[in-house]
């Protein structure tokens, strides 16, 4: 946390030293006012959300005593100021400086039992340079080097493993909303030839005050992308510091799973991302996309894996211009059979729906690990000014008797007269997912969401709760307003 402290210091000081520095040059007429740009911002949101038979009443099988409510409403907002801040220098070089706060919290209690209770925390505080280069003739491709550092956000490829570097909900409020993005403190080097773009990064993630795993991540990517809709792209990173465990599934399945301390500390992966269209000469809309990432240890006997193929077709010549994607994606489970830890780690993925949840409302019990995903989205724009968006999602699990996140449905049963534990499901099926969202543009600023949404239980779970599982429902309403 010191040098959580120092870095804001730092960037901060920075940042102030620069708009002195503006206000001077242009107080004495020696800075044009093209060169220079100052941007403020503000972000508002206030939703409200209920829901009922929470977790299909888990919480009422598994621990009756905690009195958990299974249906409750609950209330979130936040305010987001910040500005942005460039000068143009000579030589093609250009500094520039962002600094932003996020007050968020959430009115009685949300599904996790947070609530009356809020933070107001710095969300973005960089400052960097960029130096340009224009060819010297028609045929020479344009480049760019651009510097950062600081507290912003950055994210890699579709969002598979790097995208949400900041945490909410809990005691910062703003659950669903989830206003924090960045990361708490990064270092990125970004080059740019043409369609070609190299990346090297190190990122610190803005954990919860009382949950920070002192996770570090560096890494690199190459990517080409010579228009957009059109992207190929490679990464590869490594974590060299966390204290996070991993849980391994027990041998046979039968008995409580392992926990790791610090499993994920030497974790290395190796990500592909890829989007292009197809066929455009017999269907214009349509494109193919696919993720795969393979993850090793550097002292662990691991080897699992995450992949996602997805089709889109937009018919943009249609009324209400639909728009259909089919995605199956997969994060591999741990193999109860095997002495090697096979469980995906799915880090800091982009958890929303239509980026990597795995589902919507079951998203919030299954994080990105030992679960399969066929997922289909339809996006409808009745009139330029209104889009309803269907999400569906069939989730099953990939390894049985083994768990599907952290020690998630650890219980006992009975194996030929003697009591035993297990984790995971004894059946893949886990659930089906509905959403359908309603967004309405009130004006160039300001967005209205409305939303219903419904996770039917699948076998596995119906097992887990001896029958009993319920049908998961839930609501919000929401609008933010940006500036």
């Amino acid at each position: 946390m010191q040098g959580n402290r120092l870095m804001v210091r730092l960037v901060v000081a920075a940042w102030a030293g620069l708009c002195v520095g503006l206000s001077s040059a242009v107080a004495a007429g020696e800075l044009a006012r093209p060169s220079y740009t100052a941007m403020p911002s503000i972000e508002l949101g206030l939703q409200v959300a209920g829901e009922r038979h929470l977790f299909w009443t888990l919480p009422d099988y598994f621990s009756p005593s905690a009195n958990y409510a299974t249906r409750r409403h609950w209330g979130e907002l936040y305010v987001k100021p910040g500005v942005k801040l460039g000068q143009r220098l000579d030589g093609g070089v250009s500094v520039y400086a962002e600094v932003s706060a996020v007050g968020s919290a959430t009115l009685a209690k949300d599904p996790f039992e947070a609530g009356n209770t809020g933070r107001l925390s710095l969300e973005s505080a960089v400052a960097g340079l960029r130096f340009s280069q224009s060819g010297g003739d028609a045929q020479a491709q344009p480049q760019r080097l651009d510097l950062s550092f600081g507290a912003q956000p950055y994210a890699v490829g579709t969002g598979m493993l790097i995208a949400n570097g900041g945490s909410n909900g809990f005691v910062r409020g703003a659950l669903k909303l989830g206003p924090r993005k960045a990361w708490a403190q990064s270092a990125i080097a970004r080059w740019h030839s043409g369609p070609l773009q190299g990346e090297l990064f190190h990122l610190v993630p803005n954990e919860q005050p009382d949950g920070d795993s002192g996770t570090r991540l560096a890494g690199a990517v190459l990517s080409y992308q010579p228009e957009p809709g059109r992207q190929l792209g490679l990464s590869w990173g490594r974590v060299t510091a966390s204290n996070a465990p991993y849980p391994q599934a027990a041998p046979g399945g039968e008995g409580a799973p392992q926990i790791i301390e610090g499993g994920r500390g030497g974790l290395s992966f190796l990500y592909g991302f890829a989007r292009w269209p197809v066929r455009a000469d017999v269907l214009p809309g349509l494109w193919l996309g696919a993720d795969l990432a393979l993850q090793r240890h550097r002292r662990l006997d691991m080897r699992a894996w995450g992949a996602r193929i997805e089709a889109g077709l937009d018919w943009a010549q249609l009324p209400w211009r639909p728009q259909l994607v089919l995605g199956l994606q997969s994060l591999s489970g741990d193999d109860p059979d095997t002495a090697r830890l096979e469980r995906f780690d799915p880090l800091y993925y982009e958890g929303s729906p239509g980026a990597w949840a795995s589902g919507s409302k079951a998203s919030m019990v299954y994080i990105n690990s030992n679960v399969r995903a066929l997922q289909i989205r339809l996006v409808l724009h009745p009139s330029p000014r209104d889009i309803v968006t269907v999400y569906l999602a069939h989730l099953r699990a990939n390894e049985l008797r083994s768990p599907l996140q952290f020690g998630q449905a650890t219980r006992p049963q009975s194996a030929n007269g003697a009591p035993s534990l297990v984790a995971g499901v004894l059946q893949a099926h886990l659930a089906d997912d509905a959403f359908v969202k309603y967004t309405r543009v009130l004006n160039p600023n300001t967005y209205l969401t409305l939303g219903v949404s419904a996770s039917f239980p699948g076998e596995g779970m119906q097992r887990l709760l001896g029958g009993n599982a319920k049908t998961w429902t839930g609501w919000i309403a929401n609008v933010v307003w940006a500036y």
